[in-house]
């Protein structure tokens, strides 16, 4: 298992702490896959029982308003984790889909598996917490951008969180995360590029 997940043990090992023997005992019965383009992980309504970390390619999760809109909440390249922490705590059915924008790689990561490496290890449990905060202080900077902000903010913002997505997505979905239209995003483009800017 450990060759299959080199970028899973990098990140329990350079993030997390874990040792090369913890990450060996932590991974003998984790479960990955490989989805296509446009399969589902998640559905709305169904619970939600795993973290994904995606080894390779790219998840995104998203709701669909009344009027069949998009909306997408989260992105998930290579080294990042994406769930319904809600649905997953609370065992309540989930208001999110999860799918896959690319052909992805992913591993399976449930309550038990974060359960086994805070008791095996001290920096672990320090890891969760701190990962736990960081993604509710993220949740709230976006809220206030979603509120606040210009569209070229929220659009600055976005290249320096995920600054590998904006090659990878169509422009359609990033004006989805960013709750501006299609048109708004061409317009911040091309006035960024007239000032010589280069997000990439």
């Amino acid at each position: 298992m450990t060759a299959a997940l080199p970028n899973l043990k990098n990140y329990l090992q350079s993030k997390a702490g874990i040792t090369e023997e913890q990450f060996e005992a932590l991974t003998q019965n984790l479960k990955t896959a490989t989805i296509e383009k446009g399969g589902i992980l998640l559905k709305q309504g169904e619970i939600c029982h795993h973290s994904f970390f995606v080894e390779q390619g790219l998840l995104r999760s998203y709701t669909i308003d009344d009027s069949g809109k998009e909306h997408i909440i989260q992105f998930a390249t290579e080294n990042w984790l994406i769930s319904d922490r809600s649905s997953i705590f609370f065992n309540e059915p989930s208001d999110f889909f999860i799918d896959a924008v690319e052909p992805t790689t992913f591993v399976y990561l449930d309550q038990q598996f974060i359960h086994r490496a805070s008791e095996m290890s001290a920096a672990f449990r320090i890891f969760n917490e701190k990962a736990l905060q960081n993604h509710i202080r993220h949740l709230q900077k976006r809220i206030n951008l979603l509120l606040a902000a210009t569209a070229e903010q929220r659009y600055l913002d976005f290249i320096k969180l995920y600054p590998d997505v904006t090659l990878r997505v169509p422009q359609w979905m990033i004006a989805s995360y960013l709750g501006i239209t299609p048109e708004s995003l061409s317009r911040v483009r091309k006035e960024l590029a007239k000032r010589n800017f280069k997000p990439y």
